[in-house]
């Protein structure tokens, strides 16, 4: 009998919730928005830019920042939500990476996609007065085999892979130094505290404009139209994308299983929010770039992406 009261009470509460997610009202109230890392980082700032443009059409957001475990602490609250669209979250491809390495239970399929926030090149930077080229500090690593630290924001993410893949260039060992957010990274690079790092440009910029670091090369295919001086690690001879090219995305989400109507207005939302002027702007001055992928295009890109990662798995972390 206690069973089956539970469940009664369940079920209710589940045909409730539907129907207050289904209200043509929606958004009635805040929605929480759960960054998994910690503020002031490029992708607490990115989604409060984007809450700003998103509130001019009723979307309120409050930002939540729940830092831990290369961001699988706030997105398994996420995953773990009602899924009445009051609880979205920032995905990104991290989560992919440790998903491939079976570090996390956590999969797309938990998730409902709504876009594509940003798309963030990742720059390998110094001290300001560290090495002045790349080929420089690659020969530094192999003079120092062991003793030269790299600091990433998080354990076993596109960072690391690629910090890793800077190591192996050099033909070295590598101090591996995470932390828990990029703020706390290039506030440890700009005081010599840590030798590199490999970060997003919107993570950096304000240093390297105060001439406190400096990027050295980009791990991208191509130069970037921001930092046009700092050489790809391709052109200068290292290849650091030896399991194909590796994308590192932010991504807004929700729990799996949102209502139809929900979805589609949190699609619609984000969409045009993401295509403002106001926010194209922004990521421009802050050094990452935003694409038009949304819905249904997001959730197969993801599975795509998953894929690539599971074929890196443990071929490259330890």
């Amino acid at each position: 009998m206690k069973f089956l009261r539970k469940l009664a009470i369940f079920l209710i509460a589940t045909v409730a919730g539907a129907s207050m997610a289904s209200d043509p009202q929606y958004p009635a109230r805040e929605i929480r928005f759960v960054v998994p890392w910690a503020a002031g980082g490029a992708t607490d700032v990115a989604t409060r830019a984007l809450g700003r443009v998103l509130a001019e059409d009723g979307f309120r957001l409050i930002v939540e920042n729940v830092p831990g475990n290369t961001a699988q602490i706030g997105l398994a609250k996420v995953a773990n939500s009602a899924p009445d669209g009051y609880v979205l979250g920032m995905g990104s491809s991290s989560t992919l990476t440790l998903a491939g390495q079976g570090m996390t239970s956590l999969k797309p399929g938990q998730f409902t996609p709504i876009a594509v926030a940003s798309i963030d090149p990742l720059l390998l930077l110094v001290p300001a007065s560290g090495p002045a080229t790349v080929e420089a500090f690659i020969e530094h690593m192999k003079k120092n085999p062991g003793k030269v630290s790299i600091g990433t924001p998080g354990n076993n993410n596109v960072n690391h892979l690629f910090a890793i893949m800077t190591a192996r260039s050099a033909g070295t060992e590598f101090i591996n130094v995470p932390y828990q957010g990029g703020s706390r990274v290039i506030t440890d690079l700009a005081g010599k505290q840590i030798d590199a790092a490999v970060l997003k440009p919107s993570e950096s910029k304000a240093q390297i404009d105060a001439g406190l670091v400096k990027p050295i090369a980009v791990f991208a295919q191509q130069r970037l139209s921001f930092y046009p001086n700092v050489p790809t690690f391709k052109e200068k001879g290292f290849n650091v994308f030896p399991y194909g090219p590796i994308l590192q995305m932010s991504y807004v989400v929700g729990p799996a299983g949102l209502p139809a109507p929900v979805r589609d207005k949190l699609v619609a939302a984000f969409r045009k929010a993401i295509q403002s002027a106001q926010y194209k702007a922004f990521a421009e001055q802050n050094g990452f770039f935003v694409d038009e992928v949304v819905g249904g295009e997001l959730d197969t890109q993801l599975v795509q992406m998953q894929k690539a990662f599971d074929n890196i798995g443990t071929k490259v972390f330890k």
